[in-house]
């Protein structure tokens, strides 16, 4: 699915309107729409109109509906959202921690193509939605994409994220990367030869200057495992440090610690090729 253009605030409160008088329509019987129907020709009968055609009566009934409904002028309208919007731009709206390297790196990149594997906590992709990122999120359980697809829909950002229900090893970039978010279960899932081709993939996939971060927990001194898990247990796949800086030879790598809970995240930056 390719991304939407953004839409206007003018043409998003347009949809926000009909979709008010739509679901009013169908919450009523169709005694209370002919009614309205009744209603609207009386009303374009007393003006001077050439004839009463199908469209011009529709057109009145939404107009009839939308009084009805005291739904707002689009200049309220338009208040209300914009500070909705810069209330999505802050990171503690959606849980982030406003010092992880997240937003520090990514929240000044409008129109960047980012990619957020493991998304099924649905903050870290709406948040990127918010500050102007194109997302694409990748999660392999249905409802977790589900959860992602519907906040976003909700926020009214589904313009700027699209979700493939899906692994890494079976997804392969159709845009220039700018930024690759990923959780450790993202890539846990997969063996050595399949992480190593994955991420090969996505660096190959990545622009000069952008950063990969790949979110851990620590185990021990020189591993991490899937976000969540507060140690090793029997089954749980491990990925050395150690094959996350071989793996990322030749880019610009620091592991940093949050202060909150002491995850890390593992951050690589490539450099321009002189």
């Amino acid at each position: 699915m390719p991304f939407q253009n953004p839409r206007s605030l003018k043409h998003e409160y347009e949809l926000y309107v009909e979709r008010e008088i739509e679901d009013y329509k169908d919450s009523i019987p169709r005694s209370v729409i002919l009614k309205i129907g009744d209603e609207a020709v009386a009303v374009l009968a007393a003006q001077d109109q050439v004839a009463l055609t199908e469209l011009l009566i529709w057109q009145e009934v939404d107009r009839i509906i939308s009084r009805r409904l005291r739904l707002p002028t689009y200049q309220t309208w338009r208040r209300r959202r914009l500070k909705q919007l810069e209330q999505y731009r802050r990171p503690e709206h959606w849980g982030l921690d406003p010092n992880a390297a997240l937003v520090r790196e990514l929240t000044h990149a409008p129109d960047r193509h980012v990619l957020v594997a493991g998304a099924c906590r649905e903050g870290q992709a709406l948040f990127l939605a918010a500050n102007g990122c194109a997302v694409t999120a990748l999660d392999p359980a249905a409802d977790a994409m589900q959860r992602v697809m519907a906040a976003a829909q909700q926020a009214g950002l589904h313009d700027r994220v699209r979700g493939y229900c899906g692994d890494l090893s079976g997804w392969h970039p159709d845009v220039e990367l700018h930024a690759v978010v990923c959780s450790a279960a993202a890539l846990a899932g997969l063996t050595t030869a399949d992480r190593a081709r994955v991420i090969s993939i996505l660096q190959s996939a990545t622009a000069d200057g952008g950063v990969h971060l790949v979110e851990t927990i620590a185990v021990g001194a020189g591993s991490v495992i899937a976000e969540g898990e507060t140690e090793a247990t029997e089954g749980s796949t491990i990925i050395p440090i150690e094959e996350l800086e071989t793996r990322y030879r030749g880019w610009q790598v620091t592991l940093e610690r949050t202060r909150e809970n002491g995850s890390r995240t593992f951050l690589a930056r490539k450099e321009a090729v002189a």
